[in-house]
């Protein structure tokens, strides 16, 4: 009988990988870390690998994996920037991803925290936490079907995101994307440049995967671009922005504040619980201690739905491997 390796198990992952091996007939045996230099030996004697991994792996765990017999790494993510691809593949090791495994889940959560920011959440809580029951103009807002809205990427994500302000909303859709979707272009007017989208709009929300070509596609120079009082959503990848440069835009006034699901240092923090550790990350605890910034530990995904389809799809593409060779979900 095949037999897989999960790792990184979760509590709420374990009734899906139950129904789904019962219903494939395979084996499976679970681990709560991910895997390490440390533990690879545990890897042996198993036909199949899935992950969700957070921290990349070392040239020694993809040899070890080869001389195991394992032929891939089922990632249990869309993301797949821990990996290194060309490692992966002089080991013969076929790397997949989940690609769309509860788009609406994100983009609703994108839409949500965009408007909570809009709408001045952080400080109308913190008032009701000192019994300030006033009202008064640091908590005035604008009405969200006043606003203009910069979609920054319509892939399965970002197209919901836009099809929720624009027919959700009624809020005016411009978007930046490379491959424009002739789809969206009912609700969405594309903009030729990152820049002339972003120009103009009362809210930027950025939905494009991550790459080594990429990295801090929003610096300090994007940011000058911003129209003075828009408000910033990142419910992508955590690389793609400059958070210094964030920062100072909206110290400066350019902008009134964000809201992040992910951070460019998170990479062992979320998910994990810090709180009988000793806390050193200054520039998370400044995210996390502002009133103008809504921060959320990578979480945008996590609703039933998600979780369901990123351990069954992550275990169909093992198997895929096993009885084809390859998989549709390979990213290498």
């Amino acid at each position: 009988m095949t037999k897989i390796k999960i790792m990184s198990v979760r509590d709420e992952d374990i009734v899906y990988i139950e129904d789904w091996a019962k219903q494939n007939s395979v084996e499976y045996e679970l681990s709560r870390h991910p895997l390490t230099d440390e533990n690879i030996d545990e890897v042996e004697g198993f036909d199949g690998l899935s992950l969700s991994q957070q921290i990349p792996i070392s040239e020694e765990v993809f040899a070890k994996l080869k001389s195991f017999g394992i032929k891939q790494i089922a990632q249990r993510s869309a993301g797949f920037d821990t990996y290194d691809l060309e490692l992966a593949s002089k080991y013969d090791i076929i790397v997949s991803n989940v690609p769309s495994y509860s788009p609406s889940s994100i983009a609703e959560f994108a839409v949500t925290q965009a408007i909570n920011v809009v709408r001045n959440f952080n400080a109308i809580q913190n008032k009701m936490n000192v019994h300030d029951f006033r009202w008064e103009p640091s908590i005035l807002s604008k009405s969200i079907s006043e606003l203009k809205v910069a979609v920054i990427g319509t892939g399965r994500i970002g197209s919901i995101a836009a099809k929720i302000f624009a027919q959700g909303y009624g809020c005016e859709v411009v978007a930046y994307d490379p491959f424009p979707n002739e789809q969206n272009e009912k609700y969405v007017t594309y903009q030729p440049t990152l820049q002339e989208a972003i120009e103009g709009a009362d809210i930027v929300t950025l939905h494009v995967p991550a790459t080594k070509y990429n990295h801090h596609l929003f610096d300090k120079h994007i940011f000058s671009h911003f129209k003075k009082g828009a408000v910033f959503v990142n419910c992508a990848r955590g690389s793609l922005v400059d958070t210094n440069a964030l920062l100072s835009s909206i110290d400066s006034g350019q902008i009134k504040g964000a809201a992040l699901d992910t951070y460019e240092f998170e990479r062992g923090l979320f998910p994990s619980d810090q709180r009988e550790q000793q806390f050193n990350d200054q520039l998370l605890q400044q995210l996390i201690d502002r009133e103008d910034i809504i921060i959320t530990p990578h979480i945008a995904f996590y609703t039933d739905a998600a979780v369901k389809n990123l351990i069954v799809d992550a275990l169909d593409a093992t198997l895929e491997v096993l009885q084809t060779g390859t998989t549709h979900l390979r990213v290498n």
